[in-house]
């Protein structure tokens, strides 16, 4: 890193504080994520391609960050699956749900462009699922955000 972007450019790892690690292991595993090899009751990891989702004890990350656990209702972010069409979009919305999802908003064209729906984790941790036809993709499925125009 160099003084002038002390801060990295990338996103390496996720946390989500859950109520049941195993519980919420198993969600995500029937959604279709690979744990990681390392064992552990207190945590669990998956590698999305190239950035770790971890599953970690709601209280623990609390006390860990130094804040109260107790909050409720909207976090005020969301993770988010960037999908190649509207109908990859419906597909992964309706597994997630049969995987024991709570769908919070159904996919529908959306103002910016393109075609997205909500779902929430059993943890209440919001999942944006989306099609975005102006950001492509590259062939495994990472965002190439086009530079700005001159």
């Amino acid at each position: 890193m160099t003084a002038t972007r002390p801060v990295p450019q990338h996103l390496s790892l996720v946390t989500l504080g859950v109520a049941d690690i195993a519980a919420a292991r198993a969600f995500y595993e029937a959604l279709g994520l690979v744990a990681s090899g390392f064992e552990s009751d207190g945590i669990a990891f998956f590698d999305m391609n190239g950035t770790i989702l971890a599953l970690y004890g709601r209280d623990a990350l609390a006390h860990d960050a130094g804040v109260n656990g107790d909050g409720e209702g909207f976090r005020a972010a969301s993770c988010a699956f960037n999908v190649g069409s509207e109908a990859d979009v419906d597909a992964v919305i309706a597994h997630a749900e049969a995987c024991g999802a709570r769908v919070t908003k159904r996919p529908e064209r959306v103002f910016w462009g393109g075609y997205s729906g909500y779902f929430a984790d059993p943890d209440g941790h919001l999942w944006e699922v989306s099609y975005n036809p102006m950001i492509p993709l590259t062939d495994d499925g990472r965002l190439t955000v086009p530079p700005p125009k001159s």
